[in-house]
């Protein structure tokens, strides 16, 4: 039978060992959020390369999370830790429809499915402003594609009906997608209406005579 102080010193142990878990955990989760951001905006820059520099650090940081935690599910299932996954699925999903690329699945990045579908309804924020930078310049067929994108993940999104529990507020990050898709639906229409104004009025101009 182990004595009271021989039980402490194994708690002192477990206790420390998941501090530092955490410790290091809740750092490379900070580190994994800025290298996605620093992605995604080179990705807004048309700078595709030092997004995919950025992406490939933050798959080393979100492998060494998984790695870390590996004795720590609950520290891995953390908000911390899947907020940060959820950055890097985002990150990534916007990297590939920007470019044109496949799509990455969940077991792709090594990710959990609740991180991926989160970062897939976030995504769609990030077309939309790739959207409306592409509109002031006028309409063009790539944001026909983009809204195109954002119509079919949305289309995904509402197939996800579990429990919050599950999809750690999927249901809310839907909703604010549906808002986003409608508005960007209606900034492409409204840019598509001006700019067939815009190609009447030249043709009308042409017919006209010379003063």
């Amino acid at each position: 039978m182990p004595t009271l102080e021989a039980i402490a010193e194994a708690l002192h142990r477990d206790l420390e060992a998941r501090t530092a878990a955490r410790d290091g955990a809740l750092t490379r989760a900070r580190q994994l959020v800025r290298a996605c951001a620093h992605a995604i905006r080179a990705d807004h820059r048309d700078d595709h390369a030092q997004a995919a520099e950025r992406l490939e650090a933050a798959r080393s940081l979100a492998d060494a999370l998984r790695r870390d935690l590996a004795a720590f599910p609950d520290l891995y299932f953390a908000g911390y830790t899947q907020d940060a996954l959820k950055e890097f699925a985002e990150a990534s999903i916007v990297h590939a429809l920007v470019n044109g690329g496949d799509l990455p699945a969940p077991e792709d990045l090594g990710i959990p499915a609740s991180a991926y579908v989160r970062g897939l309804a976030e995504a769609i924020g990030e077309l939309r402003r790739r959207t409306l930078d592409l509109l002031r310049h006028g309409y063009s067929p790539e944001t026909e594609r983009l809204l195109g994108l954002m119509d079919d993940i949305y289309a995904v999104l509402v197939t996800m009906d579990y429990p919050d529990a599950v999809t750690y507020g999927l249901r809310r990050l839907t909703d604010i997608a549906r808002s986003l898709l409608e508005r960007t639906r209606g900034d492409v229409t409204l840019s598509l209406r001006q700019d067939a104004l815009e190609r009447s009025l030249r043709r009308l101009e042409d017919r006209l005579p010379p003063d």
